[in-house]
């Protein structure tokens, strides 16, 4: 591996009839976010309680708090009274206007980050064409979900990506990012991305959650049904036509190896995905009762495929995003959506549509690119350890996030190696503070001997 050239700079702190739904199906037989990281805008008060009609105050109680006429004791003088209203009114805008402007700020305001090292191309990394821009062809393509929730997992995520690539100049960050309803602007994610990785290579594209809000359906955990979860089906939209493949990574993983050997994966002919398989896992499960017991659903759904369906994880996957947009792959897992919206054959959210279009299809890589589950699937408290075998990515997949135990002081073991890449700045921490947490990063590492090639 070409050595890395690490420029360190100061630390410091700025911010988704069995024919009938999918084509290719041939008859056969018959898985709390920390209070500091998001914040909900306070109401903003009305001018004076008496405009608030919901105010169950009665008047006369109402006019004796404030001395005006109807309260017990009589009449203020008239020139007092022109006073006090004058001082009562100046306060009141002034209480008004500090409510607003507060409001306003708690409504933008994202996490601070620290700025994180800055990483140069080594020695043999391709050059980058003059004027190509994103159509470089010597680009590693990434594509990530960007929003308030979990910003601090994606800069954990970004960092730990540039810090293990062999040429992190040559990499490419594509966010998708909520747009509207009450999401963050896109100019505040990027001006936070901005400043704590001022040399990134990145874009971020707005996600309309009505482009998928009449598709989704309830699911067994409220946060699998975020309209985000679903961006993914859309990355061959909403990139640039000239991007050939993109890796799509979750906001919860950590990359200890270089991004690029997962890249490079060879993706036959007969593919559109490639991605970890994981063939002793239940793969009845993820699909109801109905599902199976459908004469024309269930093993129908699947037969003829290129091999038996198995389980795969769709928070690390290489996509073909030609072979994508020419197969009208996004289409048919909404064909999917569609009859979960009829009839329940799934419980989870995002999964099982990409399961029934392509298990039995994809690619299969080695499991050390997704050694996931650390975040206790659907257990809170519960602590995972490592596969068996060497580790290239971690992923904390289901309820329990790192960030999220750390901060209540009940981590588990594999959340220190994930503490090593945070750039969060929490309210009481000092930027030297930071400083010296950031130093000790380069020596956190995972057990002995998880790294074998």
């Amino acid at each position: 591996m070409s050595p890395i050239k690490r420029l360190h700079r100061s630390s410091r702190a700025p911010p988704q009839l069995a024919q009938a739904i999918d084509p290719s199906i041939q008859p056969g037989p018959g898985p709390a976010p920390p209070p500091q990281r998001t914040r909900t805008p306070p109401t903003t008060p009305t001018t004076s309680r008496e405009e608030d009609p919901t105010d169950p105050t009665p008047a006369r109680a109402r006019a004796r708090a404030s001395g005006e006429p109807g309260a017990k004791g009589g009449f203020p003088s008239s020139s007092s009274a022109a006073a006090m209203g004058a001082a009562s009114a100046a306060m009141w805008a002034g209480l008004v206007l500090a409510a607003l402007l507060l409001a306003q700020s708690a409504a933008g305001a994202l996490p601070r980050f620290a700025e994180a090292p800055e990483y140069r191309n080594g020695e043999g990394c391709p050059a980058p064409v003059a004027g190509a821009g994103v159509c470089d062809p010597g680009l590693v393509h990434i594509a990530m979900t960007l929003d308030a929730h979990y910003l601090r997992g994606s800069m954990a995520a970004i960092y730990s990506l540039l810090k293990h690539a062999s040429c992190p100049e040559s990499l490419f960050f594509h966010f998708l990012a909520a747009g509207g309803g009450g999401a963050p602007p896109v100019a505040d994610l990027r001006a936070a991305v901005a400043a704590s990785f001022p040399s990134l290579r990145f874009e971020i594209y707005p996600f309309r959650a009505d482009a998928v809000a009449g598709l989704i359906s309830a699911s067994v955990r409220a946060a699998l049904e975020a309209p985000l979860n679903y961006a993914r089906n859309h990355l061959a939209d909403l990139l640039p036509r000239c991007v050939p493949r993109a890796i799509y990574l979750d906001s919860d993983v950590l990359a200890v190896d270089d991004v690029r050997r997962l890249w490079e994966t060879r993706l036959p002919a007969a593919a559109v995905v490639a991605a970890p398989e994981y063939c002793h896992a239940n793969f009845s499960r993820y699909f109801t009762e109905a599902f199976w017991n459908d004469p024309v659903l269930g093993a129908r759904v699947f037969a003829g495929r290129r091999r038996a369906p198995c389980y795969f994880n769709t928070g690390v996957m290489v996509i073909d995003l030609r072979r994508w947009r020419v197969g009208n792959y996004r289409q048919r897992i909404e064909r999917w959506m569609e009859m979960q919206k009829e009839k329940r054959i799934y419980e989870l959210g995002s999964l099982p549509p990409f399961l029934l279009v392509f298990a039995g299809e994809i690619e299969a890589v080695d499991h050390r690119w997704n050694q996931h589950g650390l975040g206790g699937d659907n257990v809170f408290g519960s602590c995972r350890p490592l596969h068996n075998g060497p580790v290239s990515l971690m992923h904390w997949s289901g309820k329990g996030k790192p960030w999220d135990r750390l901060d209540a002081g009940k981590p588990c073991p594999l959340d220190h190696t994930w503490k090593s890449y945070d750039l969060y700045i929490g309210e009481n921490d000092s930027s030297a503070s930071w400083q010296s947490r950031s130093s000790l990063s380069s020596s956190a590492a995972l057990p002995a001997g998880v790294f074998s090639w």
